[in-house]
This record gives C-alpha cells, structure tokens and sequence, in this order.
C-alpha cells in the first residue's frame, strides 16, 4: 500500500486537470474490473460485474493547486486557487505545471505584516526576467500543483496530494480483493471535488447504484491546541455521521459501526458543521441514493505535507470489504 500510495500521489493533477491520475489508475485497476469508461467530466468509472446489488465506491482523483491568471511585464505570474488554497500554507513554497516547470511562490514585500498577505498579493516566480521570456514557458490558464516528496517513516506517510490518492489507492487494493464478490461494484474515480464535488454529481446521476460509499480524508483534532476533536491519526478510519455537505444514511451507519466491532475493526465517529465529501452530491443524485462517508485522518490539509498513519489505511480498507460482503 505505501507503494501505491506512492505512485499516485507524486503525480500531477490539480483539479480540471486529472487525465494523468487517471491513466495510472486504468492501468493499475484493468486487470480486476470488465468494464473501464471516462464520461464528459473526466471520472474515471471502473466496473466489476455483478449478479448482485450495485454498490459505489467513490474517491476523487484531483488535488489542490494554482492556475495562472495573469503575466507581469517583468515575469511573475499571478495566480488563483483550484481548491482551498490557505495562503500561509502556500508561501515560498515550489509549485510544478506539467510541462516541467517549476516556480515558488512568493509575496509582495511592501505588506507591512505576514498576516495580510492574501493570494492577490502573492505571484509565481519561474525565473523569468520579462513577460517574453514567461510566456515562452508558461500560458494564461495552465495550472500547477505543489511539489512534495514522499516520506514514509514507520507507519507515517507524509506527501502532497494524501487528499485523496490514498482513497484512489484503497480503491485499487479492494478491486483486487473483490474480484470473486457477486455484488456489482462500480470503482468510481471522480474530479473536480476540491472545486464542489463537480465530478460526482455527474457520476453519481449516470451510474445510479444502489448504495455508494465515498472514501477521503478530514483533519483529526490531535495535534497541539487543535480544534475540539476526538480524532486522532492512527486510531482506525473515520466514519462521518454528518458534515456540512450531507449526513450518513442510518441503515449504513448502522451496518458499518456493527461490522467494525463485530470484525474488532478499530473506528472512529465524526460530526462536523464544516467540509464535505463526494457524498453530498451522491446523496442527491436522482430520488437520493443511500451514501455513506468514510476518511481517513490527515493532518496539515491542502498543503505539501499531509501526513496519514498507514495503519488507518490498512482497517479502512478490512472494514469497506467486510461490509461490502454483509450487504
């Protein structure tokens, strides 16, 4: 799992901007699904057929980043955010666009404090000395995202992009477990979700199963002077009775807080007024679609420094199969 987390998360793709996330995924998921199809939007839809209910398994594939709004005369590029963007987390920080470029971002100096530094008063600086010279590397409308290496050490994984390549990677192991399920399984790939769950709301209308559940990240409450939260990375996989784009169906929170301590499955409950998941727009598709949520804790979110503990990965992954199996 830790390789395969790796090999999606130090790839590229901010949202609007997927097709290389998805091109892996097709490549490491085709040997275990019949079916494989990208709609309009850019989801990546993988079916495993099936006798059975028709059940969803959702994660988006996108990642925060910047998209270039503007060239200076003098070689900057000004920018604004694909997802939540916090503009202290971005500060001198490296960011790369797909053609290999890669700049840091830095803020005018004549803010007179840190604290009302804004994205308007940040720029991209690519190493260019006039606008000629960056438009030759860079265009109006190009997106990049930030650069973070992978680090694993022990059970900790820290990297760019855990949000949500680390679903897209649970995804992938459980199609290999699931190969000889009855059940239908669609492994639903989705984008957009960092710009309002644009991907899903498609996908969720056009593969109308049964029963989805969505698999992403929140933040846990365990770091110092956090907000109020019993969350705490490396105590089992989340399940979000409600956030601030849906709530859990009871049956399925039901059905998965049983199999949890029925199987001795460490779990996690969260309620949160703030955030969502994919499952907001599921939930909604046609006459309502029966959704659960589940994540995995990550701290220091949209930044290049996410950090999960592998061990969460591992009972997320025995928990989604052994309910999947009682459905």
């Amino acid at each position: 799992m830790k390789e395969l987390i790796k090999k999606l998360t130090i790839l590229n793709g901010v949202s609007g901007n997927e097709n290389k996330i998805a091109k892996a995924i097709s490549e490491m998921i085709v040997s275990n699904v019949d079916e494989i199809k990208q709609d309009s939007m850019g989801n990546l839809i993988c079916v495993k057929k099936g006798n059975g209910k028709r059940i969803m398994l959702a994660a988006h594939m996108d990642e925060v980043g910047i998209i270039v709004t503007h060239i200076e005369e003098n070689g900057f590029l000004r920018f604004s955010a694909l997802g939540g963007i916090n503009h202290f987390y971005s500060l001198y920080q490296k960011v790369t666009f797909d053609n290999g470029i890669t700049g840091v971002i830095g803020y005018e100096e004549n803010i007179s404090e840190i604290k009302n530094i804004k994205l308007a008063n940040m720029y991209v600086d690519i190493g260019c000395k006039s606008y000629e010279e960056a438009i030759g590397k860079v265009k109006i409308g190009d997106s990049a995202a930030f650069t973070g290496d992978f680090v694993c050490d022990g059970n900790r994984i820290i990297s760019k992009a855990l949000d949500d390549r680390c679903g897209c990677a649970i995804l992938i192991e459980l199609s290999k477990r699931l190969k000889n399920c009855d059940k239908e399984i669609i492994y639903t790939f989705t984008t957009q979700e960092e710009l309002g769950l644009r991907g899903a709301k498609t996908a969720g209308y056009s593969i109308n199963p049964d029963v989805a559940f969505v698999l992403d990240v929140t933040a846990p409450g365990d770091t110092p002077k956090s907000k109020p939260s019993p969350i705490k990375c490396g105590a089992g996989p989340i399940i979000k009775i409600m956030d601030n784009a849906s709530i859990i169906n009871p049956k399925l929170k039901d059905l998965i807080i049983e199999t949890a301590e029925n199987e001795g499955i460490l779990y996690q409950l969260k309620v949160s007024n703030i955030g969502g998941t994919d499952a907001g727009a599921i939930s909604l598709s046609r006459d309502g679609i029966p959704t659960a949520s589940l994540a995995i804790p990550c701290r220091y979110l949209h930044s290049p420094v996410e950090t999960i503990d592998i061990q969460d990965v591992d009972n997320m992954i025995k928990l989604v199969e052994s309910v999947l199996n009682k459905i």
